[in-house]
């Protein structure tokens, strides 16, 4: 069988393009520019393109089928040689979907949260040996690849990401999986560019539950107000099953889960992860794990990359990077570290990367996102802003919009740095939160000097 990838470097794309290859499918991709980690994963496998750019000349009849990514243009002269030709085209979505169709497929969607959760059930489905396909947005230890497919195994396990599939396809990803298994962790507007209200956004939930296949299962989070409203109102012909946070405590800065075997001391921590925990808790039964089997597994559980992830551990400090790019996500991560590290300072960096975080109408909601640090300081990129078009920040705005006049704003990644290097970090906790680059910090330099204090 043989493949091409349009936009290949994506991060999906490029680990369903090795999984394919690893299946035995000759594959071939294309792309205008690719970025770390997927140079180096799809160079280690042979499929880093020979020349960066598009090429119409790649485009034959010798191609089974097209996978469509999202970075591709609508005007792409590899896609319009694939249209004059009659190529068969999918998106990635739709490609997983047709090669899962006789597999029971479990969809995990939400606003946030949707990557923890389908990280934890794979990482207790590995340990207790339950063999399943899979497709989750982050490297998991233990793992070699984001995306693993296979002709025997029962379950497919996938993360069910809301946003547009391919130019082509303007379907939410999530659309087209079709779960037996679905769960909703919670309803937090995003994607402004996409869903230009919060109304647009919710129904897009509301249509995923009407996917569901008739009698199956879905699992969700009571705790929110949105997701419950909706599952309340659907007259889908399926099971509804709720979670929440389960019991738990926390002593000198290490969380443990209560149960009937005793007390589970666990590394993730925060009421966010709780809850992730309950919810990938039911999933994982309903997959046919023992309670006790789920609680063993969970110990060495570490968390999903760039979730919570400390890349600096002393006995006074930690530097922890974490993907926060919306105000829930900040609101979540920033509360966690201040509970479990009451008596820390808490100094939090956000970095606003997205469109949705970069536009002035969307930006409101961040207000009192940034609350729970002790130090709050934001940091933008004045030419994204102007890339995605997008009106300019001014200060006066953002610490109005935060809702917090002490906010350290900073435009430059060498003035942010200095900055932090001048604070003191005794008994400090320091959280960068970005979807994009980090604010372009040197955070090896940044960890070396902090550490040597």
């Amino acid at each position: 069988m043989r493949v091409h990838f349009i936009a290949i470097g994506g991060s999906a794309m490029h680990n369903l393009a090795i999984a394919l290859k690893l299946k035995g499918y000759y594959v071939t991709g294309s792309d205008d520019n690719i970025f770390e980690p997927s140079k180096s994963r799809l160079e280690k496998y042979g499929l880093y393109p020979v020349k960066l750019g598009w090429d119409p000349l790649k485009i034959s009849s010798e191609i089974d089928f097209i996978i469509l990514g999202m970075h591709a243009k609508i005007d792409n002269p590899e896609l319009l040689e694939c249209q004059k030709n009659n190529l068969k085209i999918y998106s990635y979505p739709e490609f997983i979907y047709e090669f899962s169709k006789e597999k029971t497929r479990v969809v995990i969607g939400g606003s946030h949260g949707k990557t923890s959760i389908t990280s934890i059930i794979l990482h207790v489905l590995n340990k207790c040996d339950i063999k399943v396909d899979y497709m989750v947005g982050a490297q998991l230890s233990g793992f070699e690849t984001m995306v693993h497919l296979t002709d025997e195994n029962e379950f497919i396990v996938l993360e069910g990401d809301e946003y547009l599939s391919s130019p082509i396809d303007k379907r939410p990803k999530f659309h087209i999986y079709k779960p037996n298994i679905a769960l909703i962790s919670g309803i937090s507007w995003d994607h402004i560019n996409v869903f230009p209200s919060e109304e647009i956004y919710r129904i897009q939930f509301v249509k995923f539950i009407e996917t569901i296949v008739d009698g199956g299962v879905l699992v969700y989070n009571e705790l929110d107000q949105k997701v419950k409203e909706i599952v309340e109102s659907t007259e889908k012909s399926i099971r509804k099953l709720e979670y929440s946070i389960p019991k738990h405590t926390i002593e000198n800065g290490k969380t443990f889960l209560i149960s009937e075997e005793g007390r589970i001391p666990i590394e993730i921590f925060g009421q966010h992860n709780l809850n992730n925990i309950g919810g990938a808790k039911l999933v994982c039964q309903l997959m046919g794990v023992h309670e006790q089997n789920f609680n063993e597994s969970l110990m060495s559980f570490k968390g999903a990359d760039k979730r919570l992830e400390p890349i600096l551990k002393l006995s006074d400090r930690i530097i922890f990077k974490d993907f926060a790019h919306s105000p829930s996500k900040v609101i979540a991560t920033t509360d966690a570290l201040k509970e479990q590290f009451s008596e820390r300072k808490l100094i939090a960096v956000l970095e606003l990367h997205t469109f949705s975080s970069l536009n002035k109408q969307f930006v409101i909601n961040y207000k009192d996102s940034l609350k729970s640090a002790d130090l709050s300081i934001l940091f933008y990129n004045p030419s994204v802003v102007s890339q995605k078009k997008l009106e300019n920040l001014d200060p006066d705005f953002l610490k109005s919009a935060f809702n917090d006049q002490d906010l350290n704003i900073f435009t430059e990644s060498n003035e942010l740095q200095d900055f932090l290097l001048k604070q003191n970090f005794e008994e400090t906790n320091l959280v960068i939160m970005s979807s994009g680059n980090f604010a372009f910090i040197d955070l090896n330099q940044l960890v070396k000097e902090i550490k040597s204090r």
